[in-house]
């Protein structure tokens, strides 16, 4: 190919970046594979573009190769999970911080870099809630065929005629696929599946997030409280541990997680839902250090999930957030 096509054949694969990685990471689970099944998404498109007939468009053609990737990456059968998927909630007085390997979990994911723009608030909403931990986590239980048949029929909107072509099967496969994914989907009980996050935040989500931030800087439990469901979760993944009602999450934080006390807040978008970048004190060198990326789940009005993600040397780099702060900073502009 001239340096011309090549050039040009660069910018309209980096148009389809986006929305790839959304739909890989949905496939996997996994924020880092995600990157990685699109890169590699992107070299097979290059390296075969010569080949590439147009029978079909580009985007559909690019989908083919990332869906075929993604099969192969999901053929050791790992189903990335949550904490409450895994084991039963622990009583705070038997809590234990026991880490699993990172190929366990679930992973959080910038909006940023899995939402494309668009115009159509509709299929915005449907984007957003399709990246939302407990959609992504009930995604995991499905077999990978079934999961990119639910991912291109029911996010994507694809036809079923479109989707057997991608697939190279029948348009009655692909329907019994979406049946059996959907039957699948509806037999489990998510927990997170209710929350109600307006898009924008409305008035009083946004009061409820202020409010968040003012308890947990100040490190008040009795607001804190005031803001939980009574039944609300908190997971901390890598470790397994996960606890369930206001009194044990409270309980956790003076005893276990004190040294969060004095931390900082960044607002982050995550996963189609608000998120923060915990920054907690640094007794050592004074300032601030990474701690967490927090995701939380509103609904009714309170918050029903509280979930931190404790890896921070990978999560703060993927949000483009710093990895210290120092004393004198007052903020520090919200991550990607």
């Amino acid at each position: 190919m001239s340096d011309t096509v090549t050039t040009d054949l660069d910018v309209r694969l980096e148009k389809h970046r986006t929305e790839l990685t959304g739909y890989c990471y949905r496939m996997l689970g996994s924020s880092f594979e995600a990157e990685d099944a699109v890169q590699d998404t992107m070299v097979r498109a290059w390296r075969s573009y010569e080949k590439f007939e147009g029978r079909s468009s580009l985007r559909s053609w690019l989908y083919r190769i990332a869906t075929n990737v993604c099969l192969d990456m999901l053929t050791a059968g790992n189903k990335r999970a949550r904490p409450m998927d895994l084991t039963d909630s622990t009583p705070l007085a038997q809590a234990a911080l026991s880490p699993r390997p990172d190929n366990t979990w679930l992973e959080p994911m910038p909006d940023a870099r899995v939402l494309p723009t668009t115009e159509d608030p509709a299929e915005a909403a449907v984007a957003k809630e399709s990246v939302r931990l407990a959609f992504m986590a009930a995604l995991q239980q499905l077999p990978a065929k079934q999961r990119a048949v639910l991912i291109l029929r029911e996010v994507l909107a694809w036809k079923a005629s479109e989707v057997a072509e991608l697939l190279d099967t029948s348009v009655a496969s692909v329907n019994s696929a979406l049946q059996r994914a959907r039957a699948t989907l509806a037999e489990r009980e998510q927990r997170g599946a209710d929350a109600a996050v307006s898009d924008p935040l409305d008035d009083d989500q946004q009061k409820l997030l202020d409010r968040y931030v003012a308890a947990f800087e100040g490190y008040d439990m009795t607001a804190l409280t005031a803001l939980l469901h009574e039944d609300a979760v908190m997971t901390m993944p890598p470790f397994d541990l996960w606890l369930t009602g206001q009194a044990d999450i409270t309980g956790f934080m003076t005893t276990l997680g004190a040294p969060c006390a004095g931390s900082r807040l960044v607002p982050v978008q995550v996963n189609g839902l608000p998120g923060f970048a915990q920054y907690k004190p640094d007794p050592e060198k004074g300032g601030f250090v990474p701690w967490a990326v927090q995701v939380l789940e509103i609904s009714d009005g309170r918050i029903s999930g509280f979930h931190c993600f404790l890896d921070t040397q990978r999560w703060f780099p993927l949000f483009g957030l710093p990895l210290r702060l120092e004393a004198e900073t007052d903020q520090v502009e919200e991550g990607v």
